[in-house]
């Protein structure tokens, strides 16, 4: 049995905050409770409120905000000697850089956090900033290392009895076994996190889950129209909270499902739409990934050729290589195979 969800990074006088708080509310929250610790001379308080003020505005995709914001409060956390406070803002900033594209700094930051977690005696710091690495190196490709990590954490939260932290973990396994066609065990493990997150009220983790089942109900069943219903269903928990990031992802999952169905028009319109929505909260993984399949549609309409779709998947290779997403890299690989045209032209 677990208890609610609850949200470790509001901390100090913003505990009261809930998983589910809408993010408007949070920055609001935070940044009041920042001036008024900064106006008290409270180094402590500065540091929590200042990460708060930095995971809202991430969350939110307000990038430069939130870059400035979990450095501010590192700073200040570090002159007040806070190794525990040290590793929330370097583990915000790790996903910042996860978030951006920028993976080899995610790895650096996230390894610092986890070190400065352990340092400080935070068990839930150091958990926080291992999965984060865990989630880094799924989205690489590095499914081995990625889910001894995942089933490590789930253990340890299991045993904590954390219920946010147990649905990332069977989150981050589930999308392994996916992403290596074990459709069965990772709807299994899909369908557990939404009912935990459901049972301890994290509609942030239920939501993400959702996007996970409608992926497997329409890559292995085929059954697009549910699919889409189970999609509609979590954006309206990603709305009710602003979860800027999440529901650009399920857009791009709509937009997946509609591609599977071969409703290739109304694909092309959800991929361009998504594009823009990763470009305004400067998501480069995502912007890239809508890319593919943006130009995978774009073929399939007859709208561009071979030669050219062969030259923009060769692209994006290179750019999923450069970024170090080398799992997306196969996928354009398999994309340019469908195509007649050798990998090994790419630049």
């Amino acid at each position: 049995m677990y208890a609610k969800a609850f949200a470790p990074e509001y901390q100090g006088a913003l505990t009261t905050l809930s998983v589910n708080s809408s993010l408007t509310d949070v920055l609001d929250r935070a940044t009041e409770q920042l001036r008024t610790a900064e106006a008290d001379g409270d180094q402590r308080e500065v540091a929590r409120a200042g990460l708060a003020v930095a995971e809202a505005h991430r969350r939110l995709g307000q990038v430069p905000q939130a870059d400035a914001a979990w450095k501010a409060s590192y700073r200040t956390a570090r002159a007040a000697g806070d190794l525990g406070a040290m590793a929330w803002a370097v583990w915000s900033g790790g996903t910042l850089a996860r978030q951006r594209g920028a993976l080899p700094l995610a790895r650096r930051l996230l390894a610092l956090a986890a070190d400065l977690g352990k340092r400080g005696d935070d068990v839930v710091a150091r958990g926080y900033a291992l999965a984060g690495l865990a989630e880094t190196g799924r989205i690489q490709g590095d499914f081995q290392a990625a889910g001894r990590l995942h089933e490590q954490l789930l253990a340890e939260a299991r045993l904590r009895g954390e219920a946010r932290h147990t649905v990332w973990a069977l989150e981050g396994i589930a999308q392994i076994h996916r992403n290596t066609g074990d459709f069965d065990r990772a709807l299994a493990l899909f369908e557990e996190a939404a009912d935990i997150a459901r049972s301890a009220d994290d509609r942030r983790g239920w939501a993400w889950a959702q996007r996970g089942i409608a992926d497997i109900v329409s890559v292995r069943d085929g059954d697009a129209d549910r699919a889409l219903r189970i999609l509609e269903k979590a954006e309206r928990a990603c709305r009710r909270m602003n979860l800027t990031s999440a529901l650009a992802y399920n857009h791009k999952m709509r937009a997946n499902v509609l591609f599977r169905a071969r409703r290739y028009r109304q694909a092309r319109r959800a991929y361009e739409e998504t594009l823009a929505e990763f470009r305004a909260i400067d998501e480069l993984r995502g912007q890239a990934l809508c890319r593919l399949g943006l130009a995978k549609t774009l073929y399939r309409l007859g709208e561009h050729d071979s030669d050219r779709t062969a030259t923009e998947l060769r692209g994006l290779r290179a750019e999923f290589r450069r970024i170090g997403l080398y799992h997306a890299a196969d996928m354009t690989d398999k994309a340019l195979a469908e195509l007649g045209t050798p990998a090994e032209g790419a630049p």
